[in-house]
């Protein structure tokens, strides 16, 4: 009997004991978790904009130390009234436009491209063959004699490429809307290569857009981007809605960012392919 009322005393209190604390979890419809949500596009296009202020901040203590180094001992002026004329340092335009070169994180980059289609090397590939039979890690030639006949080699706005035709002509047009806009911009763009006939670093057999004279890439002041840092410069930001406008898809968008890199879209291929011009 002791045994018996010893056990329902146990029953007892494991059902009136307080219930252990257990770790909980938010999930989509869990008031108690409920809180403004955040926008990390927002949150990086702030991050933007405080690299662009402290950038401006270490410009403009530059300028101050210049302006200090220059002005030098106080002088009474030449002995015949005439006041003299100061004596500035200048770099042939204004301050703000050396921001063009300053690294900047990408904002939503993987959305950069959104309503274009990339042309991807397999589909190029089906279209109109390979750019060349064999293929090694050194730039050479182009065989494929459909593509060949339509490579030119030409300066376009402030680079020097070879591509072909359609795209350069395309290239022209994004370089004088850019010119109108920003000609500073435009006088700083400098080219790392367009058009190499070879199979892609690390993949051999694989082509890309570059192997058949469909992309290039670009830099502010000749310093080239790092791949796949997530950042970019920031004249490469404003120069991209010129591209994204004709139909170009920035490298920025890559799952692995590559930002100097410009491409034409499948929509332009196909829309030259019915105009006849591929």
């Amino acid at each position: 009997m002791g045994v018996v009322v010893v056990g329902l005393g146990v029953l007892v209190y494991l059902q009136l004991r307080p219930a252990p604390d257990v770790p909980r979890y938010a999930s989509d419809g869990d008031t108690e978790f409920a809180g403004p949500a955040i926008d990390s596009g927002a949150r990086i296009e702030i991050e933007v904009l405080r690299a662009q202020i402290e950038a401006l901040g270490v410009q403009i203590e530059r300028l101050e130390q210049r302006i200090a180094e220059n002005r030098g001992p106080t002088s009474t002026g030449p002995a015949d009234g005439v006041q003299e004329q100061g004596q500035f340092i200048t770099d042939g335009n204004d301050s703000i436009s050396g921001s063009h070169a300053q690294v900047v994180l990408i904002a939503n980059r993987r959305n950069l491209n959104e309503g274009l289609r990339i042309a991807s090397p397999s589909y190029l590939e089906s279209v109109f063959g390979r750019p060349r039979e064999n293929l090694t890690s050194t730039c050479q030639g182009m065989t494929n004699e459909r593509l060949s006949s339509k490579l030119k080699t030409q300066q376009v706005g402030p680079v020097r490429v070879r591509m072909l035709q359609p795209a350069l002509d395309s290239l022209g047009r994004v370089f004088d809307q850019i010119q109108a806009t920003d000609p500073n911009l435009y006088s700083r763009i400098n080219t790392a290569g367009a058009l190499c006939v070879r199979h892609i670093r690390g993949a051999p057999g694989r082509t890309s857009t570059h192997a058949f004279g469909l992309s290039l890439d670009l830099n502010i002041d000749g310093k080239l981007d790092r791949l796949g840092d997530g950042k970019t410069q920031l004249g490469l930001t404003i120069i991209k809605d010129f591209f994204l406008a004709e139909g170009w898809y920035w490298g920025a968008g890559f799952s692995r960012e590559d930002s100097m890199h410009f491409e034409v879209s499948r929509d332009l291929v196909e829309k030259w392919i019915a105009e006849g011009l591929l």
